[in-house]
Parts: C-alpha cells; sequence; structure tokens
C-alpha cells in the first residue's frame, strides 16, 4: 500500500497514528520510507516506539522521489523483497512517498493500492486543481481538519469539492494527531487491501 502527498501534508503522522490501529486488529506491518537525501521519516518511525526499528526501512531516492516510486520502484520493490524475507507472514507493507507535489503517483507495479493525503492548510483549492494524487488515487485523505478556522477554510465545501472531482472514489476527513478518522482509514484499508473485516 502507497501513501503519498505534498511535503507537510502529515503522511508519517497518519502512518503513527495507523500503526497501532492495524496492530490493533492483529495485522502483521512493515514501513518503507522514502526521501530524497536522508532518512528522516524512516528514523522518526523508528524512535516513535510503535513499531519494532527493523520493521522500517528507508529508500533514498537521491531525486524526485516520483522516480523511485512510479518510474522505476525497484529500490523500494529490493526493500519490501527485504521485509518480506525478514518477517514471514507480513500482511501489509507501506510505502510512504518522499515529500512530493500533487502530481506524485505511485507505480501498480509496487504497490496495489494508495493513499494520497492533503491538508487543508495547503488551502482550501487543492481539490479543485485536481492533480493527479487527488485524481488517481484509492482513497483521498484530507488531513489537519482542526485547523480550518485558523486558516481561513470552508471545510465542508472543500471535502464537497474533493467528493466531486473524485467521481465517487472515497474521501476521508482525518486529523491524524488526534486519531479523528484514522479508525475510518483502517477500515478500508482492511476491506480493500486486506480482504478482512
Amino acid at each position: 500500500m502507497g501513501i503519498g502527498g505534498p511535503v507537510g501534508s502529515g503522511k508519517t503522522a497518519l502512518i503513527e497514528a495507523l500503526i497501532p490501529v492495524l496492530k490493533g486488529r492483529g495485522v502483521n506491518l512493515a514501513v518503507v520510507t522514502n526521501d530524497l537525501v536522508t532518512k528522516e521519516d524512516a528514523e522518526r518511525l523508528r524512535r516513535s516506539g510503535l513499531i519494532e526499528p527493523e520493521r522500517v526501512l528507508a529508500v533514498e531516492a537521491g531525486a524526485c522521489p516520483h522516480t523511485v516510486i512510479r518510474e522505476d520502484p525497484t529500490l523500494n520493490m529490493a526493500a519490501g523483497d527485504d521485509l518480506e524475507a525478514a518477517f514471514p507472514g507480513l500482511e501489509l507493507i507501506v510505502f510512504e512517498s518522499g515529500g512530493d507535489n500533487l502530481a506524485s503517483t505511485f507505480s501498480l507495479d509496487l504497490v496495489d493500492w494508495w493513499i494520497f493525503v492533503i491538508d487543508v492548510a495547503g488551502g482550501d483549492d487543492i481539490p479543485r486543481k485536481k492533480g493527479p494524487g487527488v485524481l488517481k488515487s484509492d482513497l483521498l485523505v484530507v488531513n489537519k481538519t482542526d485547523l480550518a478556522p485558523h486558516v481561513g477554510v470552508n471545510l465542508p465545501k472543500m471535502l464537497e469539492d474533493a467528493n466531486a472531482v473524485r467521481n465517487g472514489k472515497a474521501v476521508i476527513a482525518t486529523n491524524a494527531r488526534s486519531g479523528e478518522g484514522v479508525e475510518a482509514v483502517a477500515d478500508m484499508i482492511a476491506r480493500a487491501v486486506l480482504f478482512s473485516e
């Protein structure tokens, strides 16, 4: 499963919120992070205490993160293979895209299903811009809902616009920090990726 979206949208925070929920449901999981030239997100997850550090691998893209999640996902595929070899019975590998823009999409050679995360503070016009991530992802997450009144965003209108451009594909509003909407995201993952409920 892939999780992508612009810098600062809350991708890592969403993963941090999902890990205990999924583990609480008995899901055997691991994470691969992608950053430009650092292992920042991987180190954050390893230090979190939410997941065993050895279940988190980092890929350094060395260039635009699109390259390693879309054009040539072989580095990520190798990381996934390493995790599967190390942890027999692994049910879910989450591939987090390096911070990127609205055009970030995942290769279906790498993931079976993917989430695109945008945030309220990025502006309520994001859905209307119709970037490939907004349009093509299996699930669009509108994160940081608590910030809407502080940044002058009409959240109901933003969600209405998101639903309008996605032609029936799912949209979930979240506040990854407080946990709002995280169970709903986990429910979708259970149904669409793990085929369980």
